[in-house]
């Protein structure tokens, strides 16, 4: 099956489902907030990074107003988030770093941030500055295996093998779509295999299926 028609149907299939990914691009557009984000989302579902952002850009709107916070007030800010004490930590030594400063564009530049992995890294990249990059989370590193798109151990290893398989036009789609049909559909624990429009193309349902 093409990956444009597996781009399209994900896409359609997690909009019709109201996958939280989508209210999270929302929030996020600038290279600030689409930074910001990606550090919060880190081991936190989309529903809690939307209203922990949105909460947090009501009262900062770039790292100035971060480095001015004290870090008491962050840390309350960012409740709701995974390890929210470290990512304010994480997100005060970035403000330190970026006062003043643009939001880095390059993945050199960005992973020498505190905090930052390939996959926020990536996310700024094909979010805020519209470079065909491949973000590849939890979500994108499961989904792939499942469809046997890739045969990997680790999010580092998709990454690299979804780029050397798929065309680039297509890799800034694949975080977005992935992500909200592995929130919808195809999810961690129990996947929704009987709805699921790939299930005949999908390499876990045929190895698992009851016949």
């Amino acid at each position: 099956m093409e990956i444009e028609r597996i781009l399209d149907i994900m896409e359609k299939e997690a909009m019709r489902r109201n996958a939280p990914v989508y209210a999270l691009k929302k929030k996020t557009g600038d290279p600030f907030r689409v930074l910001v984000a990606g550090i919060l989302s880190t081991r936190t579902r989309d529903e809690q990074t939307v209203a922990v952002a949105e909460r947090l850009f009501e009262r900062a709107d770039n790292f100035s107003e971060i480095r001015k916070m004290r870090i008491e007030d962050l840390e309350q800010l960012l409740r709701g988030v995974g390890f929210y004490r470290n990512k304010a930590r994480i997100l005060k030594e970035i403000a330190e770093i970026l006062d003043g400063k643009e939001i880095p564009s390059t993945m050199e530049e960005l992973l020498k941030l505190p905090g930052v992995g390939r996959k926020v890294a990536n996310i700024v990249l094909s979010e805020a500055f519209g470079e065909k990059a491949i973000a590849v989370d939890t979500h994108v590193h499961r989904i792939s295996n499942r469809l046997g798109i890739v045969s990997t151990k680790t999010p580092e290893e998709t990454e690299k093998e979804l780029k050397r398989k798929i065309p680039k036009r297509y890799w800034r789609r694949i975080n977005r779509a992935f992500v909200g049909y592995g929130q919808t559909v195809c999810k961690p624990v129990n996947p929704l295999c009987n709805e699921c429009r790939l299930a005949l193309y999908c390499r876990y349902y045929l190895e698992n299926r009851k016949i």
